[in-house]
């Protein structure tokens, strides 16, 4: 069963169109890290998507660095695309899909990148396989994701509050790293680091989480309003975690990249190595 509601997703980012931009400094930052990371490709693509791209922020940034070639935002949420500038020189294309199906050729993508998208697709071994479907060989992937710390002190104030999921839970570490070799991606490097944000009020920290879309997404939350009385509890277990004068939010962030496998090497599925090759390759008479 998939723990994410995708609907809820494509509504809470759709809706977080207009305000992402101005609230989104911590994806700033970390996609500023992630495309420091391209200095570790160095063929000339021609091909580049950016999966999960928002308002298009990062893919102008590619568009940018990869003059010549052609960049391809996209976005499950419509709203957020229609915030994209395409521009009139080298325009980007602009493509809404589902990250986990993607409308394009197989190794047909020199360069895949991805801020801060994957921690909402659950079938990660899936997903991967779906990226390396599209990426050409020696073809580069970056990404960052979301680690299970994320929001801790959250989850927490919440779990105090009453016992229906508030937080949505991401992969960690090792599950990433797993996923990746599975699907056969050559030389993976992942890293993880912390950052922590502060609030005056707790209350600030999620005005700001869905002034950006990163809304409870989990399958089995409460629907509806929550109660007001609920929502003080949750408030008054955070002021536990005040320091000077202040609340904090952890963040745990993955980032990572790899490179498209060699045509034909294998792959992990279902316990079986998995690998496909062209009848032309077969040596031997044939009848």
């Amino acid at each position: 069963m998939n723990p994410f509601d995708p609907r809820q997703i494509r509504r809470a980012f759709g809706r977080a169109a207009k305000s992402y931009t101005r609230n989104a400094a911590l994806q700033r930052k970390i996609e500023a890290r992630l495309i420091e990371r391209l200095e570790y490709f160095s063929g000339k693509p021609v091909r580049v998507l950016d999966v999960g791209c928002g308002p298009g922020h990062g893919s102008t940034l590619l568009r940018k660095r990869f003059r010549a070639a052609q960049v391809i935002a996209l976005d499950l949420a419509l709203p957020m695309l229609q915030r994209v500038r395409p521009g009139w020189r080298r325009p980007l294309s602009r493509v809404c899909a589902d990250a986990s199906a993607l409308p394009l050729p197989d190794a047909s993508v020199d360069v895949l990148f991805s801020n801060l998208c994957i921690q909402w697709i659950a079938d990660l071994p899936a997903l991967f396989a779906e990226f390396r479907r599209v990426l050409r060989p020696g073809g580069y992937l970056a990404f960052s994701t979301f680690g299970p710390d994320t929001l801790h002190e959250l989850r927490s104030a919440w779990a105090a509050a009453d016992s229906a999921p508030h937080v949505s839970a991401f992969a960690h570490i090792g599950q990433v790293g797993d996923a990746l070799i599975a699907a056969g991606f050559r030389d993976p490097v992942l890293d993880v680091e912390h950052f922590t944000l502060r609030y005056t009020v707790a209350a600030d920290l999620m005005r700001e989480l869905k002034s950006i879309g990163a809304t409870n997404a989990d399958a089995q939350r409460t629907r509806g309003l929550t109660g007001k009385a609920h929502f003080r509890r949750a408030l008054d277990a955070y002021e536990g975690y005040r320091q000077d004068g202040s609340l904090p939010a952890t963040y745990e962030v993955i980032c990572a990249h790899a490179f498209g496998p060699d045509s034909g090497q294998p792959r992990r599925e279902a316990g079986a190595e998995i690998a496909t090759f062209s009848v032309d390759a077969l040596r031997g008479s044939r009848r």
